[in-house]
């Protein structure tokens, strides 16, 4: 077999096949070709020499916010993409039935990288949530669109992977959960799962994953108290552990507000791993204390978590949650997408949402992606 490129040399890091080893990983037509060691490539591979780094499955970051220009909160995706190791950016109800003709035809189709969504049950999504304007779209129950959030849906299948609602004081409030209960109507007239924003109460934490059916998604799940999955005893919550029993997922989706050292430590001690690591980044949170994926990724890792399992939960986990197999996995025949790592020993500082300074002894660094099987490095144009 011809291949297009190969990454000769690294540690392959890919948790869908149990991989872990020095091998070369090649690609052919868009695809991964081959995972092997000593790979030959023809006179027109491009062969890139990778040895010393981490080479896994394209990064995906399930919870982001990429409608640039046409809403406050959008980041340009490829910009984001390339300098932070992600391949697949999914953005979370940015726009709702209203809008999302705009945000697939100016955003997600010219993109070079993969951008996927959730739509929003709000007619115009996410619209108002800048420095200086902060309108929760779910207070007003007359922006609830859930007959075009159906039709849009079904109509966009290739792209939408599931519905977002956005329930708290901030996001709804005194609708409560009443924006949730909606949500799931669309989601169970779509078969698609429901991602689920939680931020003070009303509602409850506890109430909203207990409406959360299998496949579901719970992101902002480690966000500080108020509604943090852990007691004050520094224990899980029943009802958080209920949930997982039953399949609901729990996402990290760091963001401004959503993530706090001192939640992840109480459920990191008590065996209660993050499904998904994702960044929720936007324009409010780009330039802190969320910054990208990779260095939420690196948090998790200074914070005890393994290198294995942090990758699984920017990868393959991520592709489950999305239904989508193709996705987070270096096995032949998968997108012909990877992530190029470096994982940096020193003292590096990391910052939480509360201000919580933690000093960590790593961190994981993007060295260079490849998408589409194509060598796609953060400093080319």
């Amino acid at each position: 077999m011809t291949y297009d490129l190969i990454l000769r040399g690294g540690r392959v890091i890919d948790p869908s096949q149990r991989l872990d080893a020095v091998s070369d990983v090649a690609f052919a037509g868009g695809k991964v070709a081959k995972v092997a060691p000593k790979l030959q490539g023809s006179a027109g591979t491009d062969v890139r020499d990778v040895s010393g780094s981490i080479v896994t499955p394209g990064l995906i970051d399930l919870h982001t916010h990429v409608y640039w220009g046409g809403t406050s909160l959008g980041i340009d995706a490829e910009e984001f993409c390339r300098t932070s190791g992600v391949t697949t950016s999914v953005d979370t109800g940015s726009a709702g039935p209203g809008n999302f003709a705009g945000f697939r035809k100016h955003v997600i189709e010219p993109s070079q990288v993969r951008i996927l969504a959730y739509l929003h049950v709000s007619h115009a999504g996410i619209f108002g949530f800048s420095n200086r304007v902060m309108v929760g779209e779910s207070a007003d129950l007359r922006l609830m669109n859930p007959i075009d959030a159906v039709e849009v849906a079904n109509a966009n299948r290739d792209v939408i992977v599931g519905i977002k609602v956005r329930v708290g004081l901030h996001a709804s409030g005194t609708s409560g959960a009443v924006p949730l209960r909606i949500a799931l109507e669309v989601a169970d007239a779509v078969g698609m799962p429901l991602m689920a924003h939680i931020d003070h109460p009303p509602p409850s934490y506890e109430e909203v994953i207990e409406m959360l059916r299998p496949g579901d998604i719970l992101t902002h799940a480690f966000r500080p108290f108020p509604n943090s999955p852990a007691t004050h005893q520094g224990t899980v919550k029943k009802e958080v552990l209920d949930a997982r029993k039953r399949g609901v997922r729990f996402d990290i989706g760091h963001g401004k507000g959503s993530f706090a050292f001192k939640t992840a430590r109480a459920m990191l001690a008590n065996g209660f791993l993050p499904d998904t690591i994702s960044s929720d980044v936007h324009q409010l949170c780009i330039n802190g204390p969320a910054f990208d994926q990779v260095t939420t990724m690196s948090k998790f890792l200074c914070m005890g978590m393994e290198l294995p399992d942090v990758i699984a939960a920017s990868t393959v986990n991520s592709a489950r949650a999305l239904k989508r197999p193709e996705l987070g996995s270096l096995k032949p025949g998968s997108v012909g997408d990877a992530t190029v790592l470096s994982v940096k020993e020193g003292r590096f500082d990391y910052v939480d949402v509360v201000g919580e300074h933690l000093e960590g002894d790593r961190k994981i660094a993007s060295e260079g992606v490849v998408v589409g099987g194509r060598w796609w490095h953060p400093k080319q144009g």
